[in-house]
């Protein structure tokens, strides 16, 4: 009899801690870390460090931590369970659910619709260009940023609606928009007539019994809610969000998001077993190689079949989900730290013993100062992308930078060999091309490679 390859995915409980030790203990990247996986053998929980930097509180199964970007997947799960009901379609244009003198922008004659916001294929924004209070390129201006989204209020997000203009067929290409994806869940809000929260509990975290997975935790939960620290390992306030919730407003644990995984591979009856499957049926692609997005959920083409997975960052926490259907396995990784690296742990466990996994060959460099000076700049990606690398002593940073003033977060890459680093928060890897200044970059990934071009310094 052939063996289920699903119940020999994962390393050892062992393997897994000492991971987690050699990131926060040698690396210095984080400084409680929770990994959770399942697969046909049932659920296990590994976890390492504090719940804060001043020690003294272990992390554990049910510790909580914001799981920020992650709650998209919870999002659209809400949105297909609506569909389901005939209370939406995705084709819905947003306009029919927002107030009356509030208007979604439109393009030659097209309404951006539920769907187009679900797959980040609206034509909008990643975020509304006028809420950030600070510059984000660094990680010390996190904290302002955390400050203007509580502030952004619907009152706010109605006025950006009525006043901005696409720059970009709607449906016609993928840029990530957590503007998109909050203004999903508040337009699905205001159609049940219901705050977010409560509508995600009633219709989501409720029937699957997700009893730890709030946006707002009551006195218990706050107790076992893990301090958030940056990328230096400093404490940071929790995000609050007001009228973008639905983007990343959730804090959850371990043990909830493995329930959350059950049920989507099938492990444990689920009443929202229909909406699940709807949510992954609609496929649009991305800007990546070997990359699609589905509801909410970002599906990746590997040797093995497809992982599908969103990770989620706020100003001092990181989060992994991710599954795969075939081999009926999944994985949680949650830290309170922003520079834990979750999604290449995340990835790498998934990708355990598979053929084509992505693999960190040899020990690291230590290259000085002057030589990672030949890797700071600016490269081309593709048309509105531009990857910046920057310098702090012996460290070396590299950052997205995407049209419309949107960036993803700063992360540390860590040298592999003496030109190619490993990616920080991603199944990533860089090789900087060319003698003295680096000419070319080339970004590595399960989807294949992407190449870049050194920019003029201005």
């Amino acid at each position: 009899m052939t063996e289920d390859p699903a119940a020999h995915v994962f390393p050892s409980d062992q393997d897994i801690r000492a991971l987690l030790t050699e990131r926060i203990d040698v690396r210095g990247q984080g400084v409680g870390m929770v990994v959770g996986v399942i697969d046909a053998g049932g659920r296990r929980v590994v976890a390492h460090g504090e719940m804060e930097q001043a020690g003294g509180r272990r992390v554990g199964a049910d510790t909580l931590f914001e799981i920020g970007s992650a709650t998209k997947a919870f999002t659209t799960l809400l949105l297909a369970e609506m569909a389901e009901r005939g209370e939406v379609a995705l084709e819905d244009p947003v306009d029919r659910y927002l107030p009356a003198g509030v208007t979604a922008p439109a393009r030659d004659g097209r309404r951006i619709t539920l769907i187009d916001l679900a797959t980040h294929t609206s034509g909008l924004p990643s975020m509304d260009p006028g809420f950030r209070t600070t510059d984000p390129q660094h990680p010390r201006a996190l904290a302002g940023q955390a400050e203007a989204l509580a502030q952004y209020s619907a009152e706010r997000l109605h006025a950006f609606l009525n006043r901005w203009t696409l720059t970009r067929d709607i449906g016609a290409r993928y840029v990530y928009s957590n503007l998109g994806l909050g203004l999903l869940g508040h337009v699905l809000s205001l159609r049940a007539g219901r705050d977010f929260e409560t509508l995600l509990r009633e219709r989501v975290t409720g029937p699957l019994g997700l009893t730890d997975t709030v946006i707002t935790p009551d006195e218990d939960q706050r107790s076992r809610l893990a301090i958030a620290h940056d990328g230096r390992r400093r404490p940071v306030e929790h995000m609050r969000l007001q009228a973008l919730g639905g983007a990343g407003a959730l804090r959850s644990t371990a043990n909830d998001l493995l329930a959350f995984l059950a049920a989507e591979l099938g492990y444990a009856a689920s009443p929202l077993k229909g909406a699940m499957a709807a949510q992954l049926a609609p496929r649009r692609p991305t800007n990546l190689m070997r990359m699609q997005t589905a509801l909410g959920w970002h599906v990746n083409e590997t040797a093995s079949g497809e992982i599908i997975a969103h990770g989620g960052a706020t100003v001092g926490t990181l989060a992994y989900v991710g599954f795969d259907r075939s081999r009926r396995c999944g994985v949680v990784v949650l830290a309170n730290a922003r520079e834990a690296g979750d999604e290449s742990i995340g990835w790498r466990l998934l990708n355990a013993g598979q053929s084509g996994s992505p693999t960190r060959r040899g020990q690291p460099a230590a290259p000085n100062a002057d030589t990672l000076d030949r890797f700071t700049g600016r490269y081309r990606l593709w048309s509105g992308a531009v990857l910046a690398v920057t310098r702090e002593g012996k460290r070396l940073f590299a950052q997205l930078l995407l049209e419309d003033g949107a960036r993803r977060p700063l992360r540390e890459i860590r040298p592999l060999a003496p030109a190619r680093f490993g990616w920080g928060d991603a199944n990533m890897e860089v090789t900087f091309v060319g003698e003295g200044p680096a000419a070319k970059v080339v970004l590595h990934s399960a989807g294949g490679d992407r190449r870049g071009t050194r920019l003029a310094e201005a």
